[in-house]
């Protein structure tokens, strides 16, 4: 009698590409979570109070802020390192310059939050002391906003346009993703660029239905693409395969 003993179904390794899809697919999804409480929600009251520096108020809100953007700044910078490797075999240069726009928001979005924490220590080094002049801070205050607001309308007002048509590009000739995705950033693209253009030159307000609308393409081309490549990973695709050509075989040819 022959007893058959059970096997372990061995677990199948994940692919090499379909990790470096998840990873980046996780990066921009961090983005997300990272970068949008702050602008909206948490720097609220420092934006809108111009007498915000010499009131007293809590500062937790504006440092959980600038925490969460210095997480977004890094996993900005890590989508383009992670991606770096696939969409080069498309076109390095573009990737290249992918890169370099990634790295340069995430430089201006350190700017800004750096502007908003001097807000921060000013209140807390001079809290209590008398003979401050409350309208040289209140200005004091005032500049440094006027810092962060620039830092908002470079980095993740500009620049998110140059990478879009960058990356979009390099993903709708590569076929990585279905190309409806990175068609939204083909288009949003342009739009962003525009929007912030015009409000660099006074033509439009920063926050307006103007720029909301630019905002909603490139919105939505971040979101999916790093949906996409966290649950579905890359398209089969000549950039995804990893294989290497034998080596030739050289045969000796006898001599007479």
């Amino acid at each position: 009698m022959t007893t058959t003993l059970p096997t372990t179904a061995k677990k199948v390794p994940m692919d090499a590409m379909r990790k470096t899809a998840l990873v980046a697919g996780v990066l921009y999804l961090i983005t997300f979570i990272a970068g949008i409480p702050p602008a909206l929600i948490l720097y609220s009251d420092v934006l809108s109070n111009p007498a915000y520096i010499v009131g007293s108020a809590t500062d937790t809100a504006i440092l959980w802020g600038g925490f969460l953007e210095v997480i977004n700044a890094v996993a900005c910078i890590g989508t383009a390192v992670v991606l770096f490797p696939v969409v080069k075999r498309q076109s390095e240069g573009a990737a290249l310059g992918f890169v370099t726009a990634r790295v340069m928001e995430a430089a201006i979005i350190i700017v800004g939050v750096i502007s908003l924490l001097s807000i921060v220590a000013l209140r807390q080094e001079l809290a209590g002391v008398t003979g401050v002049d409350a309208a040289s801070l209140v200005t004091t205050g005032r500049s440094l906003v006027a810092v962060h607001n620039w830092t908002s309308l470079l980095g993740p007002g500009l620049i998110p346009g140059v990478s879009a048509l960058l990356l979009g590009s390099l993903m709708y000739r590569s076929r990585l993703v279905p190309r409806v995705i990175p068609l939204m950033g083909l288009i949003g693209g342009p739009l962003l660029l525009a929007s912030a253009t015009a409000t660099f030159f006074g033509l439009t307000e920063q926050f307006s239905v103007v720029s909301g609308i630019a905002v909603v393409p490139i919105f939505f081309w971040e979101l999916s693409l790093g949906v996409y490549m966290v649950v579905k990973g890359f398209k089969p695709s000549p950039l995804t395969s990893t294989s290497v050509p034998p080596a030739p075989v050289h045969t000796a040819v006898p001599v007479a």
